[in-house]
């Protein structure tokens, strides 16, 4: 077959149809000139036909046009035939007047349309015809957007195998029916049109970072496509170097959240981050992980990674060091491994390094887990932000900064007991000393982030479901990890010691609805009594222990505002440093002799507004002999004491 035939073999066939197409052109041209179907070329103009011939066969050689593989000849192969054609023009010109034989003045032009016609068509019809087979192979996508990006992002598509673009969707409503790259453009009112007509099977988003785009309604108008909605790298990740423009991901969390996220004051994070020794405990986590990345490109003098975990420790080191070698911030970066828990280690580490700033992000947050584990939990949560505080202090750290969550207020779960009892511990040393500055930075759940359900539905929802919604009526406040770290490294540069920091975060999502999103806008239908065919459906597991309807992000209703607009400063109770020492060594006690019912009596009696709303779920203790605990608590307590530093 003429498409398998060696390099060589289809390079002379190219040239041997080139000669014909040329000859053909010339001979066409003056016939067209001299009106006569039958005109012959004298002896004179057929020598000028083969030099002209030669001269133009030797200019596409030069020119690399045999160069070309025809299946991938793209449109700058055009302008290497416009440029052989005005050489072969000229070529005949020269030829007449050399041989002596007339060439009216309108030939040359009525050659070269004709032989460019010929030469480029006949290429770009063969890339056609080869290509047909693969081209309707591709899935046919939409490309929303119509910048650099989106315009980069057909080109990769066009190029590769899988997708096929059709089209673009503007939103700008007066650009519809425009074409861009020989590709209708529709109008955001008209996408519904777009992929009946089109087939679509796929829509793709390559939004510019800096557009004005109603991330709300555009999302509700893409849920109801029942198309697989996926979006493009932004052009930052493609100038960084993080991504290619053809790595198609999922949608985004911020889009998934459906607002733009809240914008911190660079001016100010600068002048509290620039120069300066930061150490972030947990910082292997989520939060941890994007706060050294924020951190880091505001270059401080040196960043400590404070964690627990190995792995985490090595895979956050590798990447920051990445970005300090190819952004040449020259930013010293130290992974030190430990945990909050041992104060010692901790004071340690800031008196060698200096620390000035402390980004306060290592604690167990899983409602469920922790209260399995409550022991465990209240000594992180609890007494490991306490031993980080006095390590701060005791180091001469300018600032420390909690990272808390809306699950501290009225707690129903040990959680958000032992962050509540963390934020109190922090204003208590506020008022006990002044040479460190702390503060509090209290949000919502974090899209994306480990054990958040976004990542949980999307396994569901390619594993063909169910989709598990603990409760139909469950509500959520939700921040994406960037929005979180941005607010801590905000709050962190405002405080000036006690406060207790919230975000405006507008109004919360309802997590059934937040599911039937995600399917939609992974092309599937919800099944349902209604709808029997559906594709997957929600199935609902009931509340886990712990677990609230409802959450809250403040304890009283009349918050402060502050520098920032969406930024607002909790007015709420807090207790003398004598009271809160108190509290710590009831929990001490309880902790070393193993007695999960008195932590939570502790906990219950508490100021913190905790109210227990299910039976004591710790696994030890449900299944241990609780009357030998007063017996074995001096030895276990020792034990504790010796594990956790005291």
């Amino acid at each position: 077959m003429l498409f398998e035939l060696p390099r060589p073999k289809k390079r002379a066939i190219s040239v041997f149809a080139d000669c014909i197409f040329i000859l053909a052109s010339l001979w066409a041209a003056f016939a067209l000139r001299f009106e006569d179907p039958l005109w012959a070329p004298s002896a004179g103009q057929l020598g000028a036909f083969f030099c002209t011939a030669g001269a133009t066969i030797i200019a596409f050689v030069r020119l690399g046009l045999y160069r070309a593989v025809i299946r991938y000849i793209s449109e700058k192969a055009l302008i290497v035939i416009f440029a052989g054609v005005v050489i072969s023009a000229i070529s005949l010109i020269i030829s007449g007047f050399l041989i002596q034989v007339v060439v009216p003045r309108s030939v040359p032009v009525i050659y070269g349309a004709f032989v460019f016609t010929l030469v480029a068509g006949t290429r770009f019809g063969f890339r056609a015809l080869i290509n047909r087979p693969r081209e309707k192979a591709k899935g046919r996508v939409l490309i929303v957007g119509t910048g650099p990006t989106a315009l980069q992002l057909s080109s990769a598509l066009t190029q590769g195998t899988e997708y096929r673009p059709m089209g673009y969707v503007s939103l700008d409503k007066n650009s519809h029916k425009s074409m861009i790259a020989g590709m209708q453009v529709y109008g955001l009112a008209h996408i519904k049109k777009a992929v009946r007509e089109q087939g679509i099977q796929r829509i793709f988003l390559a939004l510019e970072q800096d557009g004005a785009v109603e991330r709300r309604d555009l999302i509700r108008r893409l849920e109801d496509l029942a198309v697989p909605v996926q979006t493009a790298p932004s052009m930052s990740e493609l100038v960084a170097g993080q991504a290619r423009i053809n790595d198609i991901r999922d949608l985004d969390v911020e889009d998934l959240l459906g607002r733009d996220p809240v914008r911190p004051d660079t001016a100010l994070l600068a002048e509290n981050l620039r120069g300066k020794s930061v150490l972030v405990t947990g910082a292997g986590g989520s939060i941890g992980s994007e706060l050294c990345r924020q951190i880091i490109r505001y270059r401080p003098r040196l960043l400590v990674l404070f964690e627990q975990s190995e792995f985490s420790l090595y895979a956050i080191e590798r990447e920051l060091e990445s970005v300090n070698h190819v952004e040449g911030l020259d930013v010293k970066i130290y992974p030190l491994m430990g945990s909050v828990c041992h104060r010692r280690r901790c004071a340690a580490v800031m008196r060698a390094f200096g620390v000035q700033v402390v980004y306060h992000a290592a604690a167990y947050k899983h409602v469920p887990l922790v209260e399995h584990n409550v022991i465990e939990g209240v000594q992180n949560n609890v007494f490991g932000t306490w031993h980080a505080a006095e390590a701060a202090i005791e180091a001469g750290a300018e600032r420390f900064v909690l990272v808390s969550t809306d699950k501290a207020v009225r707690p129903t779960n040990v959680m958000g007991a032992s962050k509540r009892l963390a934020e109190l511990i922090l204003q208590g040393l506020s008022e006990r000393q002044s040479k460190t500055i702390f503060s509090m930075v209290r949000f919502g759940n974090v899209l994306g982030s480990s054990g958040s359900v976004v990542p949980l539905f999307r396994d569901q929802i390619r594993d063909g479901g169910p989709v598990t919604v603990t409760h139909p009526d469950i509500i959520r406040y939700f921040m994406t990890i960037p929005e979180a770290s941005q607010l801590v490294l905000q709050a962190g540069a405002m405080g000036d010691g006690g406060e207790v920091f919230v975000l405006d975060m507008g109004k919360p999502v309802k997590i059934a609805d937040l599911a039937r999103k995600m399917i939609r806008l992974m092309g599937l239908t919800e099944r349902t009594s209604d709808e029997p065919d559906g594709d997957i459906s929600v199935v609902y597991t009931g509340l886990r222990p712990g677990e609230k309807l409802y959450e809250e992000l403040l304890v009283g209703d009349d918050p402060q505002g502050t520098a920032h607009p969406r930024i607002m400063m909790a007015r709420e109770l807090s207790l003398k440093w004598s009271e809160v020492e108190q509290l710590l060594d009831r929990l001490n006690s309880a902790s070393r002799a193993f007695d999960c019912s008195a932590i939570i009596d502790i906990l219950r009696d508490a100021p913190i507004g905790y109210a227990q709303d299910q039976t004591l779920e710790d696994f030890v203790w449900c299944n241990s002999d609780k009357q030998l605990g007063a017996e074995v608590s001096e030895k276990a307590g020792n034990k504790v004491s010796i594990l956790y530093g005291q």
